[in-house]
């Protein structure tokens, strides 16, 4: 297990995965699927206690899941723009010393990082 932030190594296939759900996540589509699974749980109260509360705990599963998959969508975009950030203070204390090539190459490489992430 490892505790960095995510913007600080390459992309693996959990960021990738958590992307996707960000990006699903917003969409139209996901709010009509969201609205179809409260509507088999509401309808789940007709079929018995057993029924409701499967259902209710297969929503509480999907919930725990998108909650982590979001959330490390949203540090990476966090580290991404810190990263910017950082790069931008450089650039600009650098240029006020009059050695304006090494920042500015960081920053041109940190303007692509928010289409990495």
């Amino acid at each position: 297990m490892e505790l960095k932030h995510p913007a600080e190594d390459g992309r693996g296939r959990f960021d990738h995965l958590a992307e996707v759900a960000s990006n699903f996540s917003g969409s139209p589509v996901f709010f009509v699927v969201c609205l179809l699974v409260v509507g088999a749980w509401a309808a789940s109260f007709g079929f018995g206690d057993t029924a409701h509360h499967i259902a209710g705990d297969l929503m509480a599963a999907v919930t725990l899941l998108l909650v982590a998959l979001l959330k490390n969508a949203e540090r990476r975009a966090e580290g991404a723009i810190q990263q910017k950030l950082d790069a931008i203070a450089a650039a600009l204390l650098e240029q006020r010393r009059g050695d304006e090539t090494g920042a500015q190459d960081d920053l041109a490489e940190a303007i692509g990082l928010h289409d990495e992430v």
